[in-house]
């Protein structure tokens, strides 16, 4: 899987924040399907949900980044799971699953939409 899909587009979302976390996959992959604890390749960018305003990208900063999900926000550790290499995925994670109440984290109590790729596993 190359990474030179294009950076995505958020849609606005509709309606007040899910209190759980939403999985959508916005392109099948068929490559190998990541697991629980799996190290990942990804591109992705996020925004907040109620602001509409990107936080972070990896295509902004021109390349891909490789970690483990056990290190991740749980939000991505529920999330990325049964993808497969060669999809997008986006996830909206709540407070509870991303970076907790508001106070400690800069987006604490925000919730979050991600849409990542999956570029490899292992």
């Amino acid at each position: 899987m190359t990474d030179d899909r294009t950076k995505p587009e958020f849609d606005a979302p509709a309606g007040p924040a899910p209190t759980a976390l939403v999985i959508r996959d916005l392109i099948v992959g068929d490559g190998a399907e990541a697991k629980p604890g799996d190290t990942v390749t990804v591109h992705y960018a996020g925004v907040e949900y109620d602001s509409g305003e990107e936080f972070d990208s990896s295509w902004g900063r021109g390349e891909s980044i490789q970690f483990p999900l056990r290190g991740l926000i749980q939000g991505w550790q529920d999330g990325i799971p049964g993808m497969k290499v060669g999809g997008r995925r986006e996830l909206v994670i709540p407070p509870h699953l991303a970076y907790g109440p508001a106070g400690g984290h800069f987006l604490g109590g925000k919730t979050l939409i991600f849409i990542i790729d999956l570029l490899q596993v292992g």
